[in-house]
Parts: structure tokens; sequence; C-alpha cells
């Protein structure tokens, strides 16, 4: 089946027409921004990585729509494991949804670990695959779905090394060269194997272009090792995409960009080279997680993680319809921090928000029921309509610097704008134009928001209260057709103010203070982890099973008179990413009105580490 429109279950106009022109040459022209452009030396990347496809239309006809099953099941921060019946289930999931909601899935993609670990990937594991991968792929075949498979590059995840792979070896014995021996010619043949059998997308994940064999380690600089390595899977690659022209690639971990967090120095450490563009489709922006960005609600963190990581792509050059955040997961794993649906309407717009052209939806999509079904396929609908005419556009500050921003997308007849405030106050933000032919805004509408604070309209600026997203449409989306309602599971403070409070360390990883008890509103408790220097700095505690709820490293206590006063959190998690923060609230009803109450912030890193404290008076 051809990735054409006509196949998707919901067709595009038919007078539509791709928009061919991405101008990048600078940040500036990717992204429309409020706040001062950073300085231009930070920005470029080196020459040699520039490719004339960073200034190119997307690989891709049109924008897709894929079911990603991992977080559904979870090896790696979980015992969780996959299985044919669980593959089978969630592709059972994806026809209810497509029948009864009109969701959109054109591909399904089998994540990690389906392989048997001594057949080269070849053969899938036994006994969670008796018979292979035969019926699974017959039965997305017969629903006009597209299999996909994961592969992990050359690293030896869960796999053992082929003989015709081991004079590829690294001197550990733990992943392979490009450019050396039998590894790559054998991992092209495979990948034409699965093609032949019906594969049509591939994820390439845990790449290390380090790896040589002990002799060429010992000659050659790391620069040349890893130049020789991207050199032969870049042709090699190219050569199967001339072979196999409806092919899908996709760049995961190792592809380059810094992704453990938000508050990493710009550009990238480990640098993104652009040429990768001439044959992935996509790259990834790194799995969900929570942003270095303090927020109540722990989710809206990670959806400010997934905008973040978004905006420093666009400024290593990388067209937003290649960028895939990867952010939109479900599911009952460790690898998603057993979220389930929590907040998942605001994450799937700003998710379709951010206008890559591969949207992936992972997890257990049996928690979706037929109602939100239906609502999800509107939203898909709109978003995945305005991504193919290419006009999608970010604006405002740098989602890590706390201060508001958002993505914009265009037509002929109007736009949607969805715009974020992650501070502690309430903002507003100017709503720009997106293109030079773009008509004047006129009267917004708001579309979709969190519950609490209602943001105010007022032209071209949006009022947006602590923490809290929105969608606004223009023109003929200043219409009740495209009104998504209010989140209920996010809830943003009607007023919020800073209080004044002096912290002081006493002791280890602790610090104080005692403030009097404003005479209204609850009390939110920010805490923030430094490094000596000053940078934010994350605490690692490890991933279920084994890992400490994040509630048992960072505390937030109180006490008045003596007795402690409960605080509640929403960062009570094991999480695999690490956190650099905790927030926290004192509820009214449980405070004494003038009595002075003492609070007290714990981290338990064991490495030195600076405490910032801050509080405030917050009203619902």
């Amino acid at each position: 089946m051809s990735r054409s429109s006509s196949h998707y279950a919901h067709p595009l106009p038919a007078n539509w027409q791709p928009l061919h022109v991405v101008s990048l040459a600078l940040t500036a022209s990717l992204s429309l921004t409020l706040a001062p452009l950073p300085c231009l030396s930070q920005t470029i990347a080196p020459k040699e990585q520039f490719s004339a496809h960073a200034l190119a239309a997307p690989m891709l006809r049109d924008p897709i729509s894929v079911y990603n099953n991992w977080s559904s099941y979870d090896e790696l921060s979980d015992n969780v494991p996959l299985t044919e019946d669980l593959a089978m289930r969630e592709l059972d999931q994806v026809i209810r949804l497509r029948k009864i909601g009109g969701v959109r899935f054109d591909y399904y993609l089998m994540d990690a670990f389906w392989f048997d670990p001594d057949g080269g990937y070849r053969t899938w594991r036994k006994p969670n695959w008796p018979n292979g991968p035969d019926r699974w792929i017959q039965k997305c075949k017969e629903n006009g779905i597209q299999p996909g498979m994961w592969f992990s590059s050359n690293t030896l995840v869960k796999i053992n090394p082929a003989p015709q792979w081991r004079d590829s070896l690294n001197k550990k014995q733990t992943e392979m060269s490009f450019f050396e021996g039998g590894f790559l010619p054998d991992f092209m043949d495979t990948l034409q194997y699965w093609y032949d059998h019906g594969i049509r997308m591939f994820k390439f994940d845990f790449v290390d272009l380090t790896a040589a064999t002990p002799e060429d380690e010992a000659k050659l600089t790391k620069d040349e090792i890893r130049a020789r390595n991207a050199n032969a899977l870049r042709i090699a690659l190219q050569k199967f995409r001339e072979r196999n022209k409806d092919v899908v690639l996709e760049a995961f971990n190792g592809f380059g960009g810094d992704l453990d967090t938000t508050s990493s120095p710009f550009p990238f450490r480990d640098s993104v080279d652009l040429r990768w563009l001439d044959v992935f489709d996509m790259q990834y922006t790194g799995d969900p997680r929570p942003s270095d960005v303090p927020e109540m609600n722990f989710w809206r963190s990670m959806d400010i993680y997934g905008d973040h990581m978004v905006r420093r792509f666009e400024q290593s050059h990388f067209p937003a319809e290649r960028i895939d955040s990867t952010s939109f997961m479900i599911g009952k794993t460790g690898t998603i921090y057993y979220r389930g649906m929590h907040a998942w309407r605001g994450a799937l717009i700003l998710m379709l928000a951010r206008g890559g052209w591969i949207n992936t939806v992972h997890g257990n999509l049996e928690l979706i029921n037929d109602e939100d079904a239906r609502w999800f396929a509107q939203v898909q609908s709109l978003f995945l309509e305005l991504q193919s005419l290419g006009r999608t556009k970010s604006f405002g500050a740098i989602p890590g610097e706390v201060q508001p921003y958002g993505f914009g997308s265009v037509d002929s007849d109007g736009a949607v704008y969805v715009v974020m405030n992650p501070a502690q106050s309430v903002q507003s933000i100017q709503i720009p134009l997106l293109s030079q032919e773009q008509r004047p805004l006129g009267p917004g509408r708001l579309l979709f928001t969190d519950a609490g604070f209602h943001p105010r309209i007022a032209g071209d600026k949006v009022e947006l209260g602590p923490g809290q997203m929105a969608m606004v449409g223009f023109g003929k989306y200043n219409s009740t057709h495209y009104h998504f309602g209010i989140q209920q599971d996010v809830v943003i403070p009607t007023s919020i103010r800073p209080l004044e409070s002096r912290f002081e360390s006493t002791g280890k990883g602790v610090i104080e203070a005692t403030i009097p008890v404003p005479a209204t509103g609850d009390l939110r408790l920010v805490m923030q982890q430094h490094n000596p220097d000053g940078s934010l700095r994350r605490t690692w505690a490890g991933g279920p099973p084994s890992g400490t709820n994040m509630s048992q490293v960072f505390l937030l206590e109180a006490t008045q008179n003596g007795h402690n006063v409960p605080v509640v959190i929403d960062y009570d998690k094991v999480i695999w990413s690490g956190l650099s923060w905790a927030v926290g609230e004192i509820h009214r009803k449980d405070l004494q009105p003038g009595v002075p109450i003492t609070l007290r912030f714990t981290s338990k890193e064991k490495d030195p580490v600076t405490l910032s404290g801050n509080v405030y008076a917050v009203t619902y």
C-alpha cells in the first residue's frame, strides 16, 4: 500500500498541495520569536554538517500517524514483556479505534525485543512468539496498516553477536563497527529480508558511532572512527532507500542531541549531524521525561520537556516536519511512570501542534474509550491537515527559559495557536502572524485549555495562568466546531503571588525558612537542585522495579506549633530519567491563620548540591 492520502482514515482535501519551501538558513527564519535570539555563533552548526536536505521538503509525501507498542510493555525500566498476545491485543485496539472513533493509524511499529537473542535479527523470540510474526504482519496488511520494526543499530542490547558480526566487534564485545568486518553487510541484508516480508518502517536505536575493532581503535582517533562509521551507515541506508522507495526510516538514540535535561547548554555538546537528513525521514528528541521546569502537575513538566527539545532541534536547523517529539505515551508501565491516561488530551494536542510529520502514539490503547476516541480523531484530523501545509512555526521563548512560548499553524482561512506559560506567575504572550501572506488575526476563540484559570484573549495577546496551556483559533477556526473543551485533570490556580521567604542551609542537602501564613490562599512550595556551579542538577534514583520513589529523595516538610502539616505532591513516582525539582502545596484547611510555618526542603542526593526554595500563595 502506498502512502497516498487516499488510503488515510481522514483524507486530505482534493486541492491540497504540499508547501515545499522551508527556509532554515538561520534559527530566526525557522522560529518566530518574541524573545531576543541567541547569539548567532551559538546556533549555527559546523559547516561540514550542513546538508541539502536541511532546506528540502520532507521525504514523506504527507504526515503519517504511527502506533508504537512501547509502554504497553517495558523490558528496560519494568518487567512487562513483549509477547505475541500483547502485540495482537494492541492491534485489535488499533482496529477498534479506527472503526469506532475514526482515529487514523497508518503504521504499527513493533518496538524493542521482538527478536531471538541468537537469531541475528532474523528470527523472533520464543516462547513469546512461537509462530513468528506472520500473523501480526498479515493482520496489519488486511487492515491497511503498514508494519514496522525496531533495531538496535550496532549495540548488543539483549542480543548476542551472530558469527558474521564477530570480525566487527569492539574490544569489549558490546558493539560492532559499521566500516569493518561483516556486520554492516549482514545488517543491511537483514533489513532487506524484512522489507521483502512486508515491513515498511524501520526504527534505528542505540547507535554508537565510536565503535571500532581493537586494531582500528589503536590507530585511529575517535573523530576518525566516528566519521568512518557515519559515512558507512549513511551510504548503506542511501542504497537501501534507493532500492525500496516507500520505506520510512527514523533515527533514535545516538544520532545526536543532548536529551537528558532541558538545562544543558546550547548548542548540543553531542552535535546533530544534518547529513543524517539525507537518509532518515525523522529524528526523535528523547523519550518522555520531566523537564527541569518545576510544575505542580508532574505531567505538565513532561509537556514542557517535549516542547523544549523540539525547539532545540529547530535551533540546530532541523525542519519542524522532520522532528519527532515522541511525547505521547499512555500506559501502565514504568517507562511512562505509570501514567495511565493522566493529562493525555493536552499532551496529544501539543504533540500534533509541534508540526512533526511522524505522529506517534505509544502504549495501552485499551485505555482510550469510545468517547475519548471520537475526541482524539477530531483533534488528529484538524492538525494532520494543518501539518500537511508545512506552515507550522514556533514562537516565544525557549521553554526551558521559563517564559511563555507557543506553536502556530496557518492555512488560507485561519490559524490555530497552542500556547504555554511554564512560569510560576500569570503571563501574557503575543500571537504573531506566521507568514507575510497571513490575514490579520481578528478575534480569537479559546478552543481548549486546562481547568481553573480562564485564559483571557485580547486582540493578539493571550493571558495564561501559571503552568497553563491553551489552544486558540482565528479566522475559520474561531468556531464552536473546533471547541475541544476543558482538561479537568490539570487545574491551574486563578491567582498566584510570591511570598517573601529566606531559605538558609541547615545541613547537607537541607534548607529551611519560617514565614507568616498569608491571610488567604494555599501555599505552593518549590524546591530546585543545583550543581555547585549553579546549573540545575538531576538526581537519578533508578527505575522500576528497584528504583526509589522520588518522594523519598526530595522531601518537602512543614510544621506549625511543632505539628506536621500535610504537603500534597505529584512527583511521588519512580522516575528513571531523573528529577531536579520538587513542588508541593499545603491546603488552606490545614493551615492555622496567624501562626508562622516552618518549611524544610531536603535532597538526599549523594553528590555535592545546593538547594533553592520559593513559596507562593495560590488561590483555586
